[in-house]
């Protein structure tokens, strides 16, 4: 259903917004791509904003902390190299086994748990990203827009719809669906656009790649690992032309040549590109004896750090703190400046209930890092744990007051507002988590409970009340009338146990 909503959320925006104006009422920019006139940089960012809610809202999102800043931290190093600083980005893990990653309008891009345990490299796994970066830049979607302009805007819809359909995950049999409406006599030109895009993503992602200090071969490298793969796969019954990255051989060596006029640089795997793949190793595996057996195949004195830490983690899973207090302790030790060590040993320590110790743990990280997301966020729930709301919201605060926070980071600063006794503020940003998952009503019933508090400041109320007028111009009569119905919303339920 997730996937059903995505398209037709796709189809509609663009329908919408294609047929608002009349043919006298399009005139191309002065500067920049004709595809503006069909499709603007700022409703790409509207589609891509409502698809990313709807992700979000299916549960496959990986929100491990530590997973999300290592992406995002690849990530903006690749696009600082492309972006004319007019594009955000923001980069995102799903969960989902399958090898696939995907840009959507927007300068959203995902990538999938399965194709960063199937990269065999950093730089493979930064190929995959410049890529995708690559169709965000050189705005693939609006151009695929404009190509089909004179055809019927449903058929380009119901196409876009099935390319996001593809990337995103969905069944085989959803993007077949979906491709076979919108087929028609213009489909063969459909096809070689996106082949095109796709040749084009590549020149430039290697050249991002390149000047980002990565290997410039990493992209066609993993080329070759998603060209094993793909026979084996149970999604080889779709057509070419409907897969999100049809590799061959000849493209293949396209990319090898493209990345020979470029210097070959030897870089080394990242510590925190070993720590992001063994975390989703260890959260793959359906039991804790699975995860353990998986990491105890080797003898620990032949372990890599990496592989020792996958141990530890492993451990952690299996209730078994002793044993990965020990291996968090060790690595601390031998390698201070990696803050996925620090963390896993505050962890442990606060499982075998070594109180005093976790909190010299996280302070010294805090020193050595101060705002580091995945430290901040590991430390604020560990403070709420210890009964220490008043210290957690205040650090959660300062940390969202310079770095965008995700939905599930506001829902979390929510409950140590709430644990503090500042009700008026835990509602306040339970109403930003429902308009972050695209829930207006239930963001204005928060806001409207928040209202109700007798001992309210007046700067609060002002502050309130503004904020639904802000969101009411953006709501439809349906969900103004169903706003006049509704009852406002009891927070203990919706954020006491968050």
């Amino acid at each position: 259903m997730f996937f059903k909503r995505s398209l037709l959320l796709l189809t509609t925006v663009t329908v919408v917004f294609v047929t608002g104006a009349g043919a006298d009422d399009i005139r191309l920019p002065d500067m920049g791509s004709p595809a503006d006139a069909i499709l603007t940089k700022n409703v790409e960012s509207q589609i891509g904003h409502s698809i990313m809610r709807d992700i979000r809202r299916s549960g496959m999102v990986v929100e491990d902390p530590q997973i999300t800043e290592y992406i995002n931290e690849i990530g903006h190093r690749i696009a600082a190299q492309t972006n004319d600083g007019e594009q955000d980005f923001t980069f995102f893990v799903v969960d989902d086994p399958h090898v696939n990653a995907f840009a959507l309008p927007g300068g959203y891009i995902g990538v999938h748990t399965g194709l960063v345990e199937a990269s065999r490299s950093e730089d493979e796994l930064a190929g995959v990203l410049a890529h995708e970066i690559a169709h965000v830049t050189q705005r693939h979607i609006a151009r695929a827009v404009h190509a089909n302009s004179r055809q019927s805007i449903l058929t380009t819809a119901l196409m876009l719809g099935a390319m996001v359909l593809g990337a995103a995950g969905g069944s085989g049999d959803v993007v077949q669906g979906a491709m076979a409406v919108a087929q028609g006599t213009a489909a063969q030109q459909q096809i070689n656009f996106t082949r095109q895009n796709e040749y084009e993503a590549d020149r430039i992602g290697i050249g991002a790649l390149a000047d980002a200090g990565f290997d410039p071969h990493g992209m066609a490298s993993f080329f070759e690992v998603m060209a094993r793969l793909q026979p084996g796969t149970p999604d080889t019954r779709i057509p070419d032309f409907l897969r999100t990255h049809p590799v061959t051989t000849a493209r293949i060596a396209e990319a090898r040549n493209r990345a020979s006029e470029y210097e070959r640089r030897q870089s080394n795997d990242t510590t925190n590109y070993g720590i992001a793949r063994v975390r989703m190793i260890v959260d793959r595996h359906e039991t804790d004896e699975q995860a353990l057996s998986y990491f105890e195949q080797r003898d620990y004195r032949n372990q890599t750090d990496i592989e020792k830490y996958g141990r530890a983690v492993a451990y952690q899973r299996a209730g078994r703190h002793p044993e990965a207090n020990a291996i968090f302790e060790e690595l601390a030790e031998k390698d201070p400046k990696v803050i996925a060590y620090r963390i896993g040993l505050g962890q442990s320590q606060l499982a075998l209930e070594q109180y005093d110790e976790v909190q010299r743990t996280f302070d010294r990280a805090l020193e050595l890092f101060p705002r580091n997301v995945p430290i901040v966020i590991h430390y604020g729930e560990i403070l709420l744990q210890l009964g220490k709301a008043n210290e957690a919201h205040a650090m959660l605060l300062d940390l969202m007051n310079n770095v965008p926070p995700t939905p599930e980071q506001v829902r979390l600063i929510a409950r140590a507002a709430n644990e503090a006794g500042d009700e008026a503020e835990s509602y306040y940003y339970m109403s930003e988590y429902r308009l972050m998952t695209g829930d207006l009503i239930g963001g204005i019933g928060f806001l409207r409970r928040a209202l109700s508090i007798p001992e309210l400041q007046e700067i609060q109320r002002i502050r309130f009340e503004a904020r639904i007028d802000f969101i009411r111009e953006y709501m439809t009569e349906d969900q103004l009338k169903q706003l006049q119905r509704s009852r406002p919303v009891s927070v203990a339920a919706q954020n006491g146990s968050s």
